[in-house]
């Protein structure tokens, strides 16, 4: 049983209590507006739960990106189920957790969480005391999808033990809504804790139909924050005052418009001064000026002729720039000095096919991946530096049986070279691997759905273990297993409405650990186990009430070397949000949201249990002198509660009023 503090079930208790008496009023309202009116308009909640694939997948839409008001991407995706972030609320000492799999107090990622941008990868190796290397805006983005576990992470790479989160940028149409002429779009947000300001100016050009372009400048300023107690968060890191650029254009040819080219790049940085080398505040390692920055490039061609539906090709080269430079302030220091620079570019061939062969319907999704990685080295020892050339090979068939079955194995394959950087030496190790798994899908007449899957992934060395003769030639090892239930249909409990969820269980196991040896008190880590249970659900009726709710328990083992088990240190709290709302039209929405943490108290670790609630609304008048003008009001953490989240070394933001104003014009 999912068991919250007594205080957060009190919070629960009264919000379902609430949700009934509300339901009972809005089903008799329903009723009479059915007799009056003869049509019932479909409910929409404000997340749509993703029941028609087995893969554990969520996505954070447009309109939910704008009314979060989120300060990070990471802020982003703190509302999935298995996603914890590490310092959430602030950009340089943020991390993301999927399933107890990725950023920790000691490194910003560990290559368990893959990332990509408009299909460039990014993340570093294992960016010591740095969190991550996701410097971003989320002004840039139109949609975040998170694919939880390693049953969906074949078509995008490997090592995949947490998740996969894929960022898209907008695109000039979806600001001009595919009309020829000139758009603009200006966003200026104001938030109460930390005097923060952003402005986020988005201008949009389709010249013809065939041609599109779009630039956005954000800016990001945000003083010290403070938590529930007043305390301030972070002080010596310093204010924000980051920048980000994008720029996108689109050319659409062909005899039947079949053929596209895609241009994107977007650019974030970030100057630090006279901070803390350890963004996560828990060692004293010394003080450094920082420079940070990330750029990432994508060009991608696109030809889907229509009378062939074998072919659905694309192209697309990518490039990651992602720099760290650091410069101690009281003087040389191996550590304190190491720039960290990872320049990653990527060519990549995929076609979807699809075809027949007797009774089964396919979706043959395969490509091929030239992967050039280079890690700079400034100093030889702490930031090993060299190269890493990967060839990948990919092939994901959705085999629809019928009209109940969907079955879907997937397979890749990589080969990589990794050749030590010439100012340190001339050795060269070259590693491959074989994974893949399996899906299947059950659909019901009845809106039901049971589904499962098996898969098997390796992490190949990295460049950082250059250095370490063992660990530059062990993979780590990983297997997921999955079994759930899911529901998706309209009209359950009044006309009109719309009742869908999702019940997932996992189990992952990992081995031939390189990155989390000393994650374990006694010895050197070297297998984790991990089971847990995940939950999403939407409810909405036709007038204009929704409910959405995401859970997920969890438990995980670490085995060392002489045996002994012990609780994983990176295990994350359970956890429950729950949103209810009210939709008055197109014009009005209006949401509360808690969200709630169990207290965790394992192996002598203890992190209290909190529940949070959140207040939203956003006013977008549809005619008048206002059409095009969209307000936000949020009140974040409404009673100011003082708390810690596990996993983060520091207390999360208190109370924190967010009004933001959006003209399209």
């Amino acid at each position: 049983m999912f068991n919250l503090s007594k205080r957060a079930q009190l919070c629960a208790t009264t919000t379902l209590v609430a949700f009934v008496n509300m339901t009972h009023s809005a089903y008799a309202q329903q009723t009479e507006d059915e007799d009056i009116l003869g049509t019932i308009v479909l409910g929409e909640s404000k997340r749509e739960v993703q029941t028609d694939t087995a893969v554990p997948s969520t996505v954070v839409d447009q309109e939910e990106i704008e009314d979060r008001q989120a300060g990070t991407v990471a802020e982003l995706i703190d509302t999935v189920p298995g996603v914890t972030l590490v310092n959430g609320s602030t950009a340089a000492g943020s991390g993301i957790n999927i399933r107890g799999y990725g950023a920790n107090s000691t490194f910003g990622t560990d290559q368990k969480v893959l990332i990509q941008i408009d299909g460039a990868t990014k993340g570093s190796e294992e960016l010591y005391r740095i969190g991550t290397q996701l410097y971003t805006d989320p002004y840039l983005y139109k949609q975040v999808e998170v694919l939880r576990g390693t049953i969906g992470s074949f078509e995008y790479g490997s090592g995949v033990f947490g998740g996969v989160v894929l960022l898209e940028t907008i695109d000039a149409s979806d600001v001009t809504g595919g009309e020829i002429g000139f758009t603009g779009r200006q966003t200026l947000e104001f938030t109460s804790n930390g005097n923060g300001l952003s402005s986020s100016t988005t201008l949009a050009w389709q010249p013809s139909t065939d041609l599109e372009f779009l630039f956005n400048y954000t800016r990001r300023m945000l003083d010290t924050r403070e938590d529930g107690n007043g305390v301030d968060i972070n002080p010596l890191a310093g204010d924000i005052n980051d920048p980000s650029y994008l720029l996108k254009a689109k050319y659409t040819f062909g005899a039947n418009r079949d053929q596209s080219v895609t241009f994107s790049y977007a650019k974030t940085q970030q100057e630090q001064f006279d901070v803390p080398y350890d963004t996560f505040g828990t060692t004293a390692f010394g003080n450094v000026d920082r420079l940070i920055e990330n750029e990432v490039a994508t060009l991608r061609y696109n030809f889907d002729p229509a009378d062939r539906d074998w072919l659905n090709l694309t192209a697309e080269l990518t490039y990651s720039d992602e720099l760290v430079l650091s410069e101690a302030i009281a003087g040389p220091n191996p550590l304190l000095d190491a720039d960290n620079r990872y320049q990653t570019t990527t060519f990549r061939i995929k076609n979807t096919a699809l075809f027949g062969t007797g009774a089964i319907d396919h979706e043959l999704r395969a490509g091929v991946e030239f992967i050039h990685r280079k890690r700079q080295d400034e100093t030889a020892g702490s930031a090993p530096g060299g190269t890493k050339e990967t060839v990948a090979l990919f092939v994901v068939d959705e085999m629809q049986i019928g009209e109940r079955w969907t079955i879907t194995p997937a397979l890749r394959y990589e080969n990589q070279t990794i050749t030590e950087d010439p100012a340190n030496g001339t050795a060269r190790f070259d590693k491959d691997g074989l994974m893949g798994g399996v899906s299947a899908r059950y659909a019901f007449a009845d809106g039901w759905a049971v589904f499962g899957s098996a898969a098997y992934t390796e992490n190949l060395p990295i460049v950082d273990d250059i250095n370490n003769a063992t660990l530059i030639n062990q993979s780590e090892r990983g297997s997921t297993y999955e079994i759930g239930v899911a529901f998706d249909r309209a009209d359950v409990f009044a006309g009109g409405d719309q009742l869908a969820f999702k019940l997932n269980y996992y189990s992952t196991r990992l081995w031939d650990l390189t990155t989390y040896r000393s994650f374990a008190p006694g010895g050197s880590t070297v297998s984790i186990e991990r089971d847990g249970i995940e939950l999403e659900a939407a409810y909405a009726m036709a007038n204009g009430f929704y409910m959405d709710a995401n859970a997920h328990i969890s438990n995980g083992q670490a085995t060392i070397e002489t045996g002994a088990v012990s609780d994983w240190a990176q295990n994350p709290q359970d956890t429950l949000r729950l949103t209810l709302g009210k939709k008055l039209g197109e014009e009005l929405d209006v949401s509360w949201e808690i969200e709630a943490a169990k207290r965790y108290d394992e192996g002598g670790t203890v992190s209290p249990g909190y529940g949070v609630h959140n207040l939203r609304a956003t006013y977008a008048p549809q005619q008048g002198v206002l059409r095009g003008t969209e307000i936000r009001i949020g009140i974040e953490n409404v009673m100011d509660k003082a708390y810690q989240p596990r996993l983060s070394t520091r207390n999360a933001t208190g109370r924190n009023f967010k009004v933001s104003l959006s003209k399209t014009f």
